[in-house]
């Protein structure tokens, strides 16, 4: 796990979230349970679960436009999120997954996990609106 991750916004930096591995060229993000991950005592904060699962489908989106060879600058347009069990003090991890990428909006689907990926803690889905890098 690289700890220093200069791909990350400064947002996913200060939760500590890292680019753990990729998955057929999709990057896997991870964060480490903290203090700054906390909610209730014992779970993680629901917003900091958002924010991972964004970070993830940013990272996914970005990777398919790089393979693409387009550099394009991402506006979030919305964001919805299902929380599907509590998150608990262990390693979260999430991967983004492009549904779709036209020329101006994309979607992305976001899962996190955390010691089974086939139980997912939380799902999203993101819309991207997209526009040339100047």
């Amino acid at each position: 796990m690289n700890s220093s991750d200069n791909s990350m916004p400064p947002y996913g930096a200060a939760l500590g979230i890292v680019t753990d591995h990729d998955e057929d060229g999709n990057p896997v993000l991870s964060v480490p349970f903290s203090e700054r991950m906390m909610g209730r005592p014992g779970f993680l904060h629901g917003g900091a679960m958002s924010g991972l699962m964004e970070m993830a489908a940013f990272a996914a989106l970005r990777a398919e436009l790089d393979r693409r060879g387009e550099r394009m600058r991402l506006k979030p347009v919305n964001i919805q999120v299902e929380f599907m069990r509590g998150g608990t003090e262990q390693t979260t991890y999430a991967m983004g997954t492009v549904t779709r990428a036209g020329r101006r909006v994309a979607l992305v689907n976001a899962e996190a996990w955390q010691d089974d990926r086939s139980k997912p803690i939380a799902l999203a889905q993101m819309k991207i609106l997209l526009s040339p890098a100047g």
